[in-house]
Protein backbone atom coordinates (compact mmCIF):
# COMPACT_ATOMS: atom_id res chain seq x y z
CA UNK A 1 0.00 0.00 0.00
CA UNK A 2 1.68 3.26 -1.12
CA UNK A 3 2.10 5.99 1.46
CA UNK A 4 4.51 8.88 1.31
CA UNK A 5 6.13 11.38 3.63
CA UNK A 6 5.91 15.09 2.84
CA UNK A 7 9.00 16.85 4.19
CA UNK A 8 7.39 20.25 3.74
CA UNK A 9 4.35 19.57 5.90
CA UNK A 10 6.00 16.90 8.04
CA UNK A 11 3.07 14.56 7.46
CA UNK A 12 2.15 11.41 5.54
CA UNK A 13 -0.13 11.19 2.53
CA UNK A 14 -1.72 8.52 0.36
CA UNK A 15 -1.78 8.51 -3.44
CA UNK A 16 -3.40 5.60 -5.24
CA UNK A 17 -5.39 4.51 -8.27
CA UNK A 18 -8.69 2.64 -8.08
CA UNK A 19 -11.62 1.64 -10.29
CA UNK A 20 -15.01 3.12 -9.36
CA UNK A 21 -18.43 1.49 -9.71
CA UNK A 22 -18.70 2.60 -13.37
CA UNK A 23 -15.42 0.86 -14.28
CA UNK A 24 -13.55 4.16 -14.60
CA UNK A 25 -9.96 4.27 -13.34
CA UNK A 26 -9.40 7.19 -10.99
CA UNK A 27 -6.70 8.66 -8.79
CA UNK A 28 -7.18 9.45 -5.10
CA UNK A 29 -4.96 11.50 -2.81
CA UNK A 30 -5.39 12.16 0.92
CA UNK A 31 -3.00 14.29 2.96
CA UNK A 32 -2.44 15.27 6.56
CA UNK A 33 -1.71 12.00 8.40
CA UNK A 34 0.61 12.32 11.39
CA UNK A 35 1.63 8.66 11.30
CA UNK A 36 2.29 6.26 8.43
CA UNK A 37 0.02 3.63 9.95
CA UNK A 38 -2.85 6.13 9.95
CA UNK A 39 -2.30 6.73 6.23
CA UNK A 40 -2.23 2.98 5.52
CA UNK A 41 -5.38 2.38 7.59
CA UNK A 42 -7.25 5.13 5.71
CA UNK A 43 -6.15 3.61 2.40
CA UNK A 44 -7.27 0.14 3.47
CA UNK A 45 -10.72 1.34 4.47
CA UNK A 46 -11.06 3.42 1.30
CA UNK A 47 -10.33 0.42 -0.91
CA UNK A 48 -12.74 -1.73 1.11
CA UNK A 49 -15.50 0.78 0.46
CA UNK A 50 -14.77 0.71 -3.26
CA UNK A 51 -14.73 -3.08 -3.48
CA UNK A 52 -18.11 -3.51 -1.76
CA UNK A 53 -17.48 -7.09 -0.67
CA UNK A 54 -18.76 -8.77 2.52
CA UNK A 55 -15.24 -9.02 3.99
CA UNK A 56 -15.27 -5.31 4.81
CA UNK A 57 -15.17 -4.45 8.49
CA UNK A 58 -18.38 -3.62 10.29
CA UNK A 59 -17.09 -0.06 10.80
CA UNK A 60 -16.79 0.40 7.03
CA UNK A 61 -20.27 -1.08 6.52
CA UNK A 62 -21.64 1.34 9.11
CA UNK A 63 -19.98 4.34 7.41
CA UNK A 64 -21.40 3.31 4.05
CA UNK A 65 -24.86 2.68 5.51
CA UNK A 66 -25.04 6.03 7.32
CA UNK A 67 -23.81 7.93 4.27
CA UNK A 68 -26.44 6.24 2.10
CA UNK A 69 -29.29 6.70 4.58
CA UNK A 70 -28.41 10.37 5.13
CA UNK A 71 -29.86 11.02 1.65
CA UNK A 72 -33.13 9.27 2.52
CA UNK A 73 -33.89 10.01 6.19
CA UNK A 74 -34.33 13.17 8.23
CA UNK A 75 -31.28 14.38 10.13
CA UNK A 76 -33.01 13.74 13.42
CA UNK A 77 -33.47 10.08 12.46
CA UNK A 78 -29.84 9.79 11.37
CA UNK A 79 -28.68 11.30 14.67
CA UNK A 80 -30.78 8.75 16.56
CA UNK A 81 -29.21 5.89 14.61
CA UNK A 82 -25.70 7.23 15.16
CA UNK A 83 -26.25 7.44 18.90
CA UNK A 84 -27.44 3.82 19.19
CA UNK A 85 -24.67 2.46 16.97
CA UNK A 86 -21.97 4.45 18.78
CA UNK A 87 -22.98 3.25 22.25
CA UNK A 88 -24.52 -0.18 21.78
CA UNK A 89 -23.29 -1.78 18.54
CA UNK A 90 -19.98 -0.41 17.20
CA UNK A 91 -17.98 -1.14 20.38
CA UNK A 92 -18.72 -4.86 19.85
CA UNK A 93 -18.46 -5.28 16.08
CA UNK A 94 -16.54 -2.37 14.50
CA UNK A 95 -13.29 -4.28 13.86
CA UNK A 96 -14.90 -7.58 12.86
CA UNK A 97 -15.32 -8.60 9.23
CA UNK A 98 -18.99 -8.49 8.29
CA UNK A 99 -18.96 -12.00 6.83
CA UNK A 100 -17.27 -13.31 9.99
CA UNK A 101 -20.11 -12.25 12.31
CA UNK A 102 -21.91 -15.43 13.38
CA UNK A 103 -25.30 -16.04 15.01
CA UNK A 104 -23.43 -16.88 18.23
CA UNK A 105 -21.67 -13.49 18.08
CA UNK A 106 -25.12 -11.90 17.87
CA UNK A 107 -26.38 -14.02 20.79
CA UNK A 108 -23.45 -13.03 23.00
CA UNK A 109 -23.97 -9.37 22.10
CA UNK A 110 -27.70 -9.68 22.84
CA UNK A 111 -27.05 -11.27 26.23
CA UNK A 112 -24.76 -8.43 27.23
CA UNK A 113 -27.37 -5.84 26.25
CA UNK A 114 -30.07 -7.72 28.18
CA UNK A 115 -27.82 -7.92 31.27
CA UNK A 116 -27.57 -4.11 31.33
CA UNK A 117 -31.23 -3.86 32.31
CA UNK A 118 -32.60 -1.93 29.35
CA UNK A 119 -36.34 -1.89 28.69
CA UNK A 120 -37.87 -4.30 26.19
CA UNK A 121 -38.69 -1.38 23.92
CA UNK A 122 -35.07 -0.16 23.85
CA UNK A 123 -33.71 -3.67 23.33
CA UNK A 124 -36.15 -4.04 20.44
CA UNK A 125 -34.87 -0.79 18.94
CA UNK A 126 -31.22 -1.85 19.21
CA UNK A 127 -31.99 -5.24 17.70
CA UNK A 128 -33.90 -3.73 14.79
CA UNK A 129 -30.95 -1.47 13.94
CA UNK A 130 -28.54 -4.41 13.97
CA UNK A 131 -30.87 -6.52 11.84
CA UNK A 132 -31.41 -3.66 9.39
CA UNK A 133 -27.72 -2.96 8.79
CA UNK A 134 -26.98 -6.66 8.27
CA UNK A 135 -29.88 -6.86 5.81
CA UNK A 136 -28.26 -3.87 4.09
CA UNK A 137 -25.06 -5.93 3.77
CA UNK A 138 -27.06 -8.82 2.29
CA UNK A 139 -28.77 -6.56 -0.26
CA UNK A 140 -25.81 -4.46 -1.38
CA UNK A 141 -22.51 -6.03 -0.29
CA UNK A 142 -22.88 -9.70 -1.07
CA UNK A 143 -23.39 -11.07 2.45
CA UNK A 144 -24.88 -14.53 2.02
CA UNK A 145 -27.23 -14.58 5.03
CA UNK A 146 -28.13 -12.31 7.95
CA UNK A 147 -26.87 -13.91 11.20
CA UNK A 148 -29.52 -12.00 13.17
CA UNK A 149 -32.24 -14.17 11.67
CA UNK A 150 -30.82 -17.36 13.17
CA UNK A 151 -29.83 -15.70 16.47
CA UNK A 152 -33.40 -14.64 17.21
CA UNK A 153 -34.79 -11.38 18.53
CA UNK A 154 -34.33 -9.60 21.85
CA UNK A 155 -36.78 -7.22 23.45
CA UNK A 156 -40.28 -6.55 22.26
CA UNK A 157 -42.21 -3.57 21.05
CA UNK A 158 -44.95 -2.40 23.36
CA UNK A 159 -48.16 -1.68 21.51
CA UNK A 160 -50.18 -0.26 24.39
CA UNK A 161 -50.76 3.47 24.05
CA UNK A 162 -50.41 5.80 26.99
CA UNK A 163 -52.53 8.94 27.00
CA UNK A 164 -54.49 11.26 29.22
CA UNK A 165 -58.26 11.34 29.11
CA UNK A 166 -59.75 14.79 28.80
CA UNK A 167 -60.54 14.78 32.53
CA UNK A 168 -56.97 13.79 33.42
CA UNK A 169 -55.58 16.43 31.09
CA UNK A 170 -57.71 19.18 32.63
CA UNK A 171 -56.71 18.16 36.15
CA UNK A 172 -53.04 18.41 35.19
CA UNK A 173 -53.60 21.70 33.38
CA UNK A 174 -54.96 23.33 36.54
CA UNK A 175 -51.57 22.64 38.17
CA UNK A 176 -49.54 24.31 35.38
CA UNK A 177 -48.65 27.91 36.22
CA UNK A 178 -45.91 28.52 33.62
CA UNK A 179 -47.65 30.43 30.80
CA UNK A 180 -45.40 29.13 28.00
CA UNK A 181 -45.68 25.50 29.12
CA UNK A 182 -49.46 25.82 29.46
CA UNK A 183 -49.86 27.29 25.97
CA UNK A 184 -47.68 24.52 24.52
CA UNK A 185 -49.75 21.84 26.24
CA UNK A 186 -52.99 23.32 24.97
CA UNK A 187 -51.78 23.26 21.37
CA UNK A 188 -50.21 19.82 21.61
CA UNK A 189 -53.32 18.26 23.17
CA UNK A 190 -55.93 19.90 20.95
CA UNK A 191 -54.06 19.84 17.63
CA UNK A 192 -52.12 16.55 17.52
CA UNK A 193 -49.03 18.34 16.21
CA UNK A 194 -45.57 17.02 17.04
CA UNK A 195 -43.31 18.92 19.40
CA UNK A 196 -40.86 19.83 16.63
CA UNK A 197 -43.77 21.23 14.61
CA UNK A 198 -44.82 23.29 17.63
CA UNK A 199 -41.34 24.81 17.99
CA UNK A 200 -41.26 25.62 14.27
CA UNK A 201 -44.48 27.68 14.37
CA UNK A 202 -44.12 31.29 13.31
CA UNK A 203 -46.64 34.08 13.67
CA UNK A 204 -47.56 33.90 9.98
CA UNK A 205 -48.64 30.26 10.45
CA UNK A 206 -51.55 31.36 12.64
CA UNK A 207 -54.96 32.30 11.23
CA UNK A 208 -56.96 33.72 14.13
CA UNK A 209 -59.93 34.60 11.93
CA UNK A 210 -60.49 31.03 10.72
CA UNK A 211 -59.02 29.32 13.82
CA UNK A 212 -56.43 27.34 11.90
CA UNK A 213 -52.69 26.69 12.14
CA UNK A 214 -50.53 25.79 9.13
CA UNK A 215 -47.93 23.07 9.68
CA UNK A 216 -45.14 23.33 7.09
CA UNK A 217 -41.92 22.57 8.97
CA UNK A 218 -40.33 21.04 12.05
CA UNK A 219 -37.56 22.30 14.32
CA UNK A 220 -35.00 20.43 16.38
CA UNK A 221 -32.89 22.30 18.92
CA UNK A 222 -29.27 21.09 18.83
CA UNK A 223 -26.03 22.20 20.45
CA UNK A 224 -24.86 23.42 17.04
CA UNK A 225 -28.03 25.48 16.52
CA UNK A 226 -31.64 25.05 15.45
CA UNK A 227 -32.29 22.67 12.55
CA UNK A 228 -35.35 23.31 10.37
CA UNK A 229 -36.64 20.35 8.35
CA UNK A 230 -39.86 19.42 6.52
CA UNK A 231 -42.54 17.64 8.60
CA UNK A 232 -41.83 14.00 9.42
CA UNK A 233 -44.19 12.40 6.89
CA UNK A 234 -45.24 13.10 3.30
CA UNK A 235 -48.66 14.22 4.60
CA UNK A 236 -47.04 16.41 7.24
CA UNK A 237 -47.83 19.66 5.46
CA UNK A 238 -51.35 20.38 6.64
CA UNK A 239 -53.73 22.94 8.08
CA UNK A 240 -55.18 22.13 11.50
CA UNK A 241 -58.46 23.50 12.83
CA UNK A 242 -58.10 24.61 16.45
CA UNK A 243 -60.92 25.21 18.97
CA UNK A 244 -61.79 28.92 19.07
CA UNK A 245 -61.14 29.23 22.80
CA UNK A 246 -57.63 27.81 22.36
CA UNK A 247 -56.99 30.26 19.52
CA UNK A 248 -58.20 33.09 21.76
CA UNK A 249 -55.72 31.98 24.40
CA UNK A 250 -52.98 31.78 21.76
CA UNK A 251 -53.86 35.32 20.60
CA UNK A 252 -53.47 36.58 24.16
CA UNK A 253 -50.12 34.79 24.34
CA UNK A 254 -48.73 36.23 21.10
CA UNK A 255 -49.99 39.71 22.03
CA UNK A 256 -47.52 39.58 24.91
CA UNK A 257 -44.58 39.06 22.51
CA UNK A 258 -43.35 42.60 21.88
CA UNK A 259 -43.03 43.56 18.20
CA UNK A 260 -43.59 40.03 16.93
CA UNK A 261 -42.81 39.64 13.21
CA UNK A 262 -44.53 37.29 10.72
CA UNK A 263 -41.48 35.00 10.41
CA UNK A 264 -40.68 35.02 14.14
CA UNK A 265 -40.92 31.78 16.10
CA UNK A 266 -43.57 31.85 18.80
CA UNK A 267 -41.95 29.37 21.19
CA UNK A 268 -38.24 29.61 22.03
CA UNK A 269 -38.00 27.14 24.92
CA UNK A 270 -36.69 23.56 24.91
CA UNK A 271 -38.54 20.30 25.48
CA UNK A 272 -37.32 20.18 29.08
CA UNK A 273 -39.56 23.13 30.04
CA UNK A 274 -42.73 21.34 28.94
CA UNK A 275 -41.64 17.93 30.21
CA UNK A 276 -40.76 19.37 33.63
CA UNK A 277 -44.11 21.11 33.96
CA UNK A 278 -45.96 17.98 32.84
CA UNK A 279 -44.14 15.93 35.46
CA UNK A 280 -44.82 18.38 38.30
CA UNK A 281 -48.42 18.88 37.20
CA UNK A 282 -49.17 15.17 36.90
CA UNK A 283 -47.68 14.48 40.34
CA UNK A 284 -49.74 17.29 41.90
CA UNK A 285 -52.92 16.07 40.18
CA UNK A 286 -52.31 12.39 40.95
CA UNK A 287 -52.29 11.51 37.24
CA UNK A 288 -49.81 9.04 35.66
CA UNK A 289 -46.99 10.84 33.84
CA UNK A 290 -46.82 10.41 30.06
CA UNK A 291 -44.39 11.52 27.36
CA UNK A 292 -44.88 14.76 25.43
CA UNK A 293 -45.42 12.69 22.28
CA UNK A 294 -48.23 10.78 24.00
CA UNK A 295 -50.29 13.99 24.15
CA UNK A 296 -51.12 13.57 20.47
CA UNK A 297 -52.52 10.03 20.75
CA UNK A 298 -56.13 10.96 21.59
CA UNK A 299 -56.21 13.36 18.64
CA UNK A 300 -54.54 11.04 16.13
CA UNK A 301 -56.47 7.91 17.17
CA UNK A 302 -59.85 9.60 17.22
CA UNK A 303 -61.94 8.63 14.20
CA UNK A 304 -63.69 12.00 14.10
CA UNK A 305 -60.90 14.21 15.47
CA UNK A 306 -63.68 16.36 16.94
CA UNK A 307 -64.52 14.79 20.26
CA UNK A 308 -61.95 16.90 22.12
CA UNK A 309 -63.29 20.18 20.84
CA UNK A 310 -65.86 21.01 23.49
CA UNK A 311 -65.84 22.49 26.96
CA UNK A 312 -62.32 23.77 26.36
CA UNK A 313 -61.03 25.67 29.43
CA UNK A 314 -59.98 29.27 28.98
CA UNK A 315 -57.07 30.94 30.67
CA UNK A 316 -56.63 34.69 30.91
CA UNK A 317 -53.03 35.82 30.66
CA UNK A 318 -52.00 38.39 33.20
Amino acid sequence: MPSYYDEKTKSWYVKLYYTDYTGTRKQKMKRGFKLQREAKEWERQFLERQQGTPDITFQVLYDLYIEDMSHRLRQNSIDGKKNVFKNRILPYFKDKKVNAITPMDIRKWQNEQISLGYSDAYLDRIQNMMTTIMNYAVSYYGLHTNPCNKAGHMGKRTRSLKFWTREQYLSVLTEITDISARMALQLLFYSGMRFGELLALTFQDLDFEHCTISITKSLQRKATGDLITPPKTDNGNRTITIPSLIMQELKQYTDKIYGIQPEQHIFTFTKSLVRGNMKRGSEAAGVPFIRIHDLRHPYVKSTTKKYLFFLVPTFQLS
